[in-house]
C-alpha cells in the first residue's frame, strides 16, 4: 500500500479545507460533531491501490495500514478522494486522542493495529470517478458521500450531519457536551471546498480548550523527576510570525510520553532562548532550551493578559504531540 507521492493511478492528494473558531450560525449551515483525532485526506485508485496523506500533505499510508487496507474496494471501481479524521475510539465510543498518538508511527506492529484500531471518519468527497466535487456545495457533495456504499467496515465510517430543520445548534452542542465530545463543526450549505484554506464558509465551537504550543525548553524536575522533564516552556506565533512565550505545563504526562518527549528534545539543545519574547525569571532559571520544532497541543482552563498584555495559558496539561502540525502553525489564542 505504501509508496511515493506519485503512484499510476492515484488521484493527487488535496490539502485541507480548515474552520475558523466562533460561535455556531442559526441557519444555512450543515453542522458536525467534531472528532478528536489527526486529519487526513485518503486518495482511492480505480484499480484499488490507496494512499494515505497527512494534514500536511505527507504519505502516511504506512503508519495506518489498517484504514488503507480496508478502504481498497470501497468505492467500487471508481477513483476517489475523500477527507476526513483519523480516530482511534475507546471502550465507550468516543475519541480517545491519546490512543491515535500511540497510533501514530510508521509500521506499527500486530499488537498495536489490534489494541488501537483506527477508523476513517469520511466527512466529505472530493472526486470520484475522475469528476473534481471541489465547486460542488457542501449539501451536495455530502449527499455524494451519503450515496457510497461503504458496508459495514468498522475502518471507516460516514458521520451524520444536520441542519437547523433537525436540531438547533445550541440543542446539539449540549448533546455533544453530554457525551463529552470536543465540540461542533457548522458548514456553510452552499459553500465550495476550497483546498488549503483556512474559510469562514467552515466554523468551529469546541468546547475543550486546547491550544497548539511549541516547545521551546523544559525544566528539569524534582524527585521521581530529577534529572528529567520537570515542565515544558511553551511558544505559539504572534501575527508577526515571532515566537512569544505563552506558559508551562507539567501535567498531564504519562511515564512514556516523559521519555518520548526526553528522548526527542535532547538533541535540539541550544545555549539560548528561543523565544522573541522574555521569558518570566523563575521559569528561565535551569532551564534547557530547545531548538522550537517540535509541536504538541494543551487544554488549558482560562487565558489571561499580564500587565504587558502578554498571554498566559492558565492550569495547562498536556493532551500529546501534534506531529501532523507545523511549528508555525501555532499560533497565539486571542482572548474570548
Amino acid at each position: 500500500m505504501a509508496g511515493s507521492t506519485a503512484r499510476a493511478g492515484l488521484p493527487d492528494p488535496v490539502l485541507p479545507m480548515l474552520a475558523v473558531d466562533g460561535e455556531l450560525p442559526a441557519a444555512g449551515y450543515g453542522y458536525e460533531i467534531k472528532w478528536d483525532g489527526f486529519r487526513a485526506c485518503l486518495q482511492i485508485a480505480a484499480h484499488g491501490d490507496v494512499r494515505v496523506t497527512s494534514r500536511l500533505g505527507n504519505d502516511v499510508t504506512r503508519t495506518y495500514p489498517d484504514v488503507a487496507e480496508a478502504i481498497t474496494s470501497a468505492l467500487a471501481g471508481q477513483a476517489g478522494v475523500l477527507d476526513g479524521e483519523l480516530v482511534v475510539l475507546d471502550e465507550s465510543g468516543r475519541p480517545d486522542f491519546g490512543r491515535i498518538q500511540t497510533r501514530h508511527q510508521r509500521g506499527p506492529n500486530s499488537t498495536l493495529l489490534r489494541t488501537n484500531p483506527v477508523t476513517f471518519f469520511a466527512f466529505d468527497l472530493l472526486h470520484l470517478g475522475g469528476e473534481t466535487l471541489l465547486q460542488a456545495p457542501y449539501e451536495q457533495r455530502r449527499a455524494a458521500l451519503a450515496d457510497l456504499d461503504l458496508g459495514d467496515n468498522p475502518r471507516i465510517t460516514v458521520p451524520p450531519y444536520y441542519t437547523d430543520r433537525d436540531v438547533t445548534p445550541a440543542d446539539l452542542l449540549d448533546v455533544v457536551e453530554q457525551q463529552q465530545l470536543e465540540g461542533v463543526v457548522a458548514k456553510r450549505l452552499d459553500s465550495p471546498y476550497q483546498p488549503g484554506k483556512r474559510s469562514r464558509y467552515w466554523i468551529k465551537h469546541a468546547l475543550i480548550k486546547t491550544q497548539e504550543v511549541v516547545i521551546g525548553g523544559w525544566k528539569p524536575g524534582e524527585g521521581r523527576r530529577n534529572g528529567m522533564i520537570g515542565s515544558l516552556l511553551l511558544g505559539a506565533h504572534d501575527h508577526d510570525g515571532q515566537l512569544v512565550y505563552i506558559g508551562h505545563v507539567g501535567t498531564g504526562f504519562t511515564e512514556r510520553a516523559l521519555e518520548d518527549l526526553q528522548r526527542r528534545l535532547e538533541p535540539l539543545h541550544r545555549a539560548t532562548s528561543p523565544f522573541d519574547t522574555v521569558v518570566p525569571r523563575d521559569r528561565a532559571r535551569h532551564a534547557r532550551w530547545v531548538e522550537p520544532l517540535i509541536v504538541g497541543e494543551v487544554v488549558y482552563r482560562k487565558l489571561t493578559d499580564n500587565r504587558n498584555s502578554e498571554r498566559r495559558l492558565r492550569h495547562a496539561a498536556w493532551r500529546g504531540l501534534r506531529p501532523d502540525k507545523e511549528p508555525r502553525e501555532a499560533k497565539v489564542p486571542p482572548l474570548h
